[in-house]
């Protein structure tokens, strides 16, 4: 009843580029687990630069300890993994440089994850990352950039919409 006389209060959530470089439609990731979007939806970057920042203020709930990938929770509840590389898992941390940890709290532009752009294009199938929400469940609606460049922490990559 009050919801139909106040109205529902809609939430979203805004994200920045983590990453400067191309964007990429998830649909076209050359992995199956982010094409089929069974890990989530979302965008990708093709890296210019080995520097990842915070698209929004949240908490690092995830630190891979092989440091190619890391989740994050937004004050709305998104939860959001950034996986740098395709199969870099195999790299078991090497070429990465974590500048965060679980349970920190981040603002949009602080600094992640360095990496060795170079060690990876030669050591990996591919540096395209994925960028993702992960429980999708929690999203009405998600507005994916038209651009094709992302510039870090100011290109709006998604606008998400929450149930």
């Amino acid at each position: 009843m009050f919801k139909k006389l106040f109205g529902k209060k809609e939430t979203m959530e805004q994200l920045l580029a983590p990453i400067n470089g191309q964007v990429i439609k998830i649909e076209d990731v050359p992995d199956p687990v982010f094409s089929g979007k069974l890990m989530g939806d979302g965008i990708a970057i093709l890296p210019e630069e080995g520097l990842v920042v915070s698209p929004v203020e949240a908490e690092v709930i995830q630190v891979f300890h092989t440091k190619h990938a890391l989740g994050l929770r937004t004050k709305s509840g998104i939860e959001l993994l950034i996986h740098i590389g395709l199969d870099t898992v195999n790299l078991k941390g090497e070429g990465f440089e974590l500048h965060v940890a679980e349970g920190q709290h981040v603002k949009a532009g602080d600094k992640l994850v360095t990496f060795d752009i170079e060690f990876l294009k030669a050591n990996a199938p591919s540096i395209i990352t994925p960028i993702v929400i992960t429980n999708g469940e929690l999203v009405e609606k998600m507005e994916k950039t038209n651009s094709t460049v992302a510039t870090i922490n100011e290109t709006e990559i998604m606008t998400v919409h929450l149930k």
